[in-house]
């Protein structure tokens, strides 16, 4: 086992980095397990196979630790079978309506995964690749920076695309995540995190009690298959209001066209704060254990999904059955099908510009 720690103050335990293997793919590549500790005890193991957060400790009010994201203990799990459970999601994060899109007069097909259209990058996203990964300084100690290029016209996107993630985890048990990707040719771009988190402990049931906050006073409104229709719908006096505190479940199961469409809450909320800016996009508490995330962004959106997919046929870390609403995913980014919607802020990217996302899920407790 590899470490790389910097000193704490005090009794402290120093921020430290330490990696193992984690298996190998059906290609022979090896994958690394990192794990990223704050002089709290807190703890994230990421792997190097898709930037995949494999677990996330943080403490409740009382200072227990629980890992509260779902996952496998074993590369083989996300090997087999994941519904992209802590992974980087790229290229394109969310859905591309129809599975094409035209840019500068050209168009160009991918790969339709998610009926008619392409979710979450294709077939082989950058969930399913093996990125090159190094310990880095950070502001908050030793992070964890990977990179992969993604070939001219992998899953059927133009350009190549240099990526680099850095994934750092702070002693105010935040969890960061910021890109940067550049192109040789006209591109699109979104890329997110995808964690299902639930802040009672993995496996440990619905997150229906959770009381969430989300700072968007619009969604943008979806047809049957999940793909936006261009309209911007105020939440006010819907289901979809969240800009109170209120508890996921509430209204979830309501008879509204939106929610039957997606089975629960898998839409993108309009953030309100400023585009570029980092801000907060929404706030979870689990009034149990008094666990609190806050989600902050750079991102003009934020993909909130209730697991509503999750069927109790995965069996996941220490043989917890995952089943519907168990966990819940916050995802920042720009919105979904922009490439085919022309009034949604842009995702081009252009040979000499720099894409730049951040994202952080900041824990504390009340």
């Amino acid at each position: 086992m590899q470490e790389n720690a910097t000193s704490g103050a005090g009794h402290a335990e120093p921020a430290r980095v330490t990696s193992e293997p984690f298996g190998k793919t059906p290609e022979g590549t090896q994958v690394e397990l990192f794990a990223l500790r704050n002089r709290n005890g807190c703890e994230a193991r990421i792997t190097n196979y898709g930037g995949i957060v494999v677990s996330l400790h943080v403490p409740d009010r009382s200072g227990e630790l629980a890992d509260v994201v779902l996952g496998y203990e074993t590369l083989e799990g996300y090997l087999k079978s994941s519904p992209y459970f802590g992974c980087i999601v790229g290229r394109y994060g969310n859905r591309i309506g129809g599975a094409r899109f035209t840019l500068d007069g050209k168009t160009y097909t991918l790969a339709a995964n998610d009926g008619p259209n392409s979710l979450h990058g294709g077939v082989r996203g950058f969930d399913k690749v093996v990125w090159a990964a190094k310990v880095i300084p950070g502001e908050d100690g030793p992070a964890l920076e990977l990179r992969y290029t993604s070939p001219d016209g992998e899953e059927g996107f133009p350009g190549t695309l240099a990526v680099c993630a850095v994934y750092a985890l702070g002693d105010d048990n935040a969890l960061r995540l910021s890109f940067e990707a550049k192109t040789d040719k006209p591109t699109v771009c979104n890329l997110t995190h995808h964690s299902y988190f639930n802040l009672a402990g993995q496996g440990k049931g619905d997150i229906l009690g959770h009381e969430m906050m989300i700072a968007g006073s619009h969604i943008t409104p979806v047809d049957s298959t999940l793909i936006p229709t261009g309209e911007l719908l105020p939440v006010a006096g819907t289901p979809f209001d969240f800009t109170r505190p209120r508890p996921i479940g509430e209204r979830i199961d309501q008879e509204e066209e939106q929610l039957a469409f997606a089975g629960g809450y898998d839409h993108n909320w309009v953030l309100d704060k400023p585009a570029g800016a980092l801000g907060l996009a929404a706030r979870v508490c689990e009034p149990a254990s008094g666990r609190v995330l806050e989600c902050w962004t750079t991102e003009p959106g934020i993909q909130f999904y209730t697991g509503n997919f999750l069927d109790g046929t995965i069996v996941g870390k220490g043989g917890q059955v995952y089943r519907r609403r168990y966990g819940f995913c916050l995802e920042p980014q720009h919105f979904p099908d922009s490439p085919n919607q022309p009034r949604f802020p842009t995702v081009v990217l252009r040979p000499g510009q720099v894409y730049r996302s951040a994202m952080e899920y900041r824990f504390q407790t009340r």
